[in-house]
């Protein structure tokens, strides 16, 4: 079977390139199909992850992202005018290539690539949520747009020949859709030794932007080291982004240069999850929590914020991880002091967060995406 990837870039190390990479793997190294993936804003840049050989990597020179620095009007001018070329090179490449299946990640050929007769069948992807586009709370001219675009998803999505989102949860706000389906990401096993009760580190993983709401975990830090309890315990967040200076401007006022690091990415992630004690997510949103179902595969008990959409769908209250009401930031400090007061606990969180890579196998997901192209192509 010859299937398409569309997505924006792959060179950051965001979860979603990383669930890219595992699924293309599988595709091509175990059933030897034949996956291109094709970007619009690589600039040149290798990526992060290395892909299989005989997977083909085409960028299509759009870069969206160059727009982001301008006003409102320049902004929108430019976007108009880079999709209409992402229209022309994307049909010329499907035209050529004669695919199975192609696949948007909900990039911007997420709007047109339905209108695009080259013979294929059209599957929409999201890693995000129904809300997505509402996050930001933005005002003014990009608020109304945010708000028009988000009803016109609704509209958009009807129009692939299949809508796969990640959970249970996102699929009730999308509502009774005759083309919509649930497959959540794998969590393939890490291998890192036992959980170790007795490190005295917090990890923390994302992008260093609004979705992952690393402000209100360092708000929440600043609460645990004002307790005058944890003094030899520190926190470590991974991650590139455009936050990083505000997030580390917020550090030094506070004064948790001490205990609290910003850390590059790392393409060893699975050594860091070892040497932590948990994983703690203060996202204000999720498609589905790649970086929760990750770290429990290691063994890491999980502290989150019960943002939409994902936690609900992996954590067991006080079974693999601990749940708190989403935004309370003195709540998240709470149950985060709670699990580092408490080694017994920790253990006990750690033995039942394992087995999240049983309920989300590979083996399981995977088979939902082969039997998803096999009833496409038909």
């Amino acid at each position: 079977m010859k299937i398409i990837y569309c997505i924006c870039e792959i060179y950051n190390p965001g979860g979603m390139e990383r669930v890219l990479l595992n699924k293309v793997r599988y595709l091509v190294e175990r059933l030897g199909h034949d996956v291109t993936v094709v970007t619009t804003d690589q600039h040149g840049r290798p990526p992060f992850y290395p892909f299989p050989e005989g997977v083909r990597l085409i960028d299509l020179g759009i870069n969206y992202a160059d727009d982001n620095s301008k006003g409102v009007f320049a902004k929108i001018a430019g976007y108009l005018r880079k999709k209409r070329v992402h229209r022309r090179r994307l049909t010329e490449l499907l035209m050529r290539e004669k695919a199975d299946v192609v696949v948007s990640l909900f990039p911007s050929e997420s709007s047109f690539i339905p209108d695009i007769k080259d013979g294929s069948k059209k599957v929409l992807e999201l890693h995000f949520n129904k809300f997505f586009r509402l996050q930001y709370n933005r005002a003014g001219l990009l608020g109304l747009i945010d708000r028009w675009r988000s009803r016109q998803d609704e509209a958009l999505v009807r129009r692939f020949d299949r809508f796969v989102v990640l959970t249970h949860e996102d699929k009730g706000y999308w509502g009774d859709m005759p083309n919509i389906c649930v497959i959540p990401n794998a969590a393939l096993p890490i291998e890192g030794g036992s959980y170790d009760a007795a490190c005295k580190r917090i990890i923390a993983v994302g992008r260093l932007d609004y979705q992952k709401g690393f402000d209100r975990l360092i708000e929440a830090w600043r609460i645990v080291r004002r307790s005058n309890c944890f003094a030899d315990w520190r926190l470590d967040i991974f991650g590139q982004g455009e936050w990083k200076e505000m997030l580390q401007a917020m550090i030094d006022k506070y004064g948790l240069n001490d205990s609290l690091h910003i850390n590059a990415p790392t393409k060893n992630i699975a050594h860091e999850y070892a040497h932590s004690a948990m994983l703690v997510m203060s996202s204000h949103y999720e498609g589905f929590p790649m970086v929760m179902i990750e770290a429990m595969s290691a063994g890491l008990p999980v502290v989150s914020f019960d943002y939409k959409c994902g936690p609900r769908d992996v954590i067991d209250h006080g079974v693999n991880g601990l749940l708190v009401e989403s935004d309370n930031i003195p709540a998240l400090a709470d149950a985060m002091m709670t699990l580092m007061a408490d080694d017994t606990l920790r253990v006990s969180l750690s033995e039942k967060a394992r087995s999240v890579t049983d309920t989300f196998s590979e083996e399981s997901v995977m088979r939902q995406w082969l039997d998803l192209f096999n009833q496409v192509v038909g």
